[in-house]
């Protein structure tokens, strides 16, 4: 049986994809998760209307037993086919600047998020699900963290003043979520101490929404780019927790290596 915080992870999950097809909807613009579409291709509006209604409708079938298998299947793949055609191409433009790869980085996320629920909902063990699919999720958001941890590094001018005021030494919590993005990612690429990073990383990435972006939601008074990291992060936590939950809880107070040995994910 699926436990509570991983039922909890999933509805987050699935609500946050519905809200942002809702979002797309709303605006008739790409919500925040499907930027990077080059103004001049044809019929980009016809991609706006889709990428939202995916988002919409794998979120609400991700509700539905029966759907949820295929519902993560759709958003993976989509994810996958997103990411290579509009997010990928920053990196082979400039391979040499850190914000490629951040960008590619939250799609990545969410693209581990939803291989994650495919390997838990699919009835099949065989690839892309089954304990080769659930490691090379794992290991894509192991590849994604570290992106977010040298861009903490790179770009400390942009994330230091992003830290609360009420926070003092701004540079040292830049440094110190990057260096924790760096070594969660890292532990969880090389599979050690990989639920202990995970959950980690989901602590971290809702503190930074909830402090850094929640603020600003609160007061009315979100800039558009704001609002726009606002539900990147807000998805990204989403994802992050379902990733974190895919560890079975029973096993995460083992510090041991051995501790986070995969076996068959468990059945809803």
């Amino acid at each position: 049986m699926a436990t509570h915080s991983k039922q909890a992870s999933y509805l987050f999950f699935a609500l946050t994809m519905i809200a942002i097809g809702v979002i797309g909807f709303a605006s008739a613009t790409f919500a925040p998760i499907w930027a990077g579409v080059p103004k001049a291709l044809p019929d980009r509006q016809l991609l706006v209307y889709l990428s939202s209604a995916i988002s919409l409708g794998c979120g609400a079938c991700l509700l539905i037993k029966r759907t949820a298998a295929q519902a993560a299947l759709v958003l993976l793949v989509y994810l996958i086919i997103w990411t290579g055609l509009f997010k990928v191409p920053f990196i082979v433009r400039q391979p040499l600047v850190e914000v490629s790869y951040q960008t590619c980085g939250e799609n990545a996320v969410l693209i581990a998020a939803a291989w994650v629920l495919f390997v838990d909902f699919a009835k099949t063990r065989t690839f892309p699900a089954g304990d080769l699919g659930l490691r090379m999720a794992r290991g894509l958001y192991g590849l994604a963290l570290i992106a977010f941890g040298f861009s903490h590094f790179a770009y400390l001018n942009l994330t230091a003043p992003l830290v609360p005021a009420w926070l003092p030494g701004h540079e040292f919590w830049a440094y110190l979520t990057g260096g924790i993005y760096l070594a969660t990612g890292t532990a969880m690429l090389v599979g050690l101490f990989g639920g202990l990073a995970a959950l980690l990383a989901a602590v971290q990435i809702t503190l930074i929404t909830l402090l850094v972006w929640g603020p600003g939601v609160l007061s009315g008074h979100v800039s558009a780019d704001a609002w726009q990291e606002t539900v990147v992060s807000w998805a990204l936590t989403a994802g992050a927790w379902v990733i974190a939950t895919s560890y079975e809880a029973s096993r995460l107070g083992r510090l041991g290596p051995s501790a986070f040995t995969l076996r068959p994910v468990g059945r809803g």
